[in-house]
């Protein structure tokens, strides 16, 4: 709470993407690439987009030994899932941030993705 009396929410950014009036559910898009049999984890978030307003983003875990490049992602999801369903953006990390409890921070995957990706000027401030 700011000095105000007005509250803002940093823990939890909305689960669902809308990519240009399209309503996109992150776990909808998990639960298709977990069939992938390189991808031992996936967590699906939105990032700020000019065009659309979001963009869909995946950071990926991959099985252990096994390498994978983002359009190989694409072209796992082309044809199987809308197009505006694909991952525009692409990473691959070790691991996820996390709370004390074990819950992915996905608001933390966004910031940096943000910052990595150079999207700083399209996020909106409230």
């Amino acid at each position: 709470m700011d000095e105000n009396g007005y509250c803002k929410i940093t823990g939890r950014i909305k689960q669902m993407i809308i990519r240009g009036g399209e309503n996109i559910y992150p776990r909808e898009i998990e639960e298709f690439l977990y069939t992938h049999p390189k991808i031992s984890d996936i967590q699906v978030y939105g990032v700020p987009d000019r065009k659309y307003g979001e963009q869909v983003m995946a950071a990926i875990i991959l099985k252990k030994g096994l390498e994978m490049t983002e359009e190989e992602v694409r072209n796992f999801c082309r044809d199987k899932i809308a197009n505006y369903k694909i991952p525009k953006y692409v990473t691959f990390v070790d691991g996820y941030p996390m709370t004390a409890s074990g819950k992915i921070q996905k608001f933390k995957m966004r910031e940096m993705a943000i910052k990595e990706l150079q999207l700083e000027d399209m996020v909106e401030t409230a």
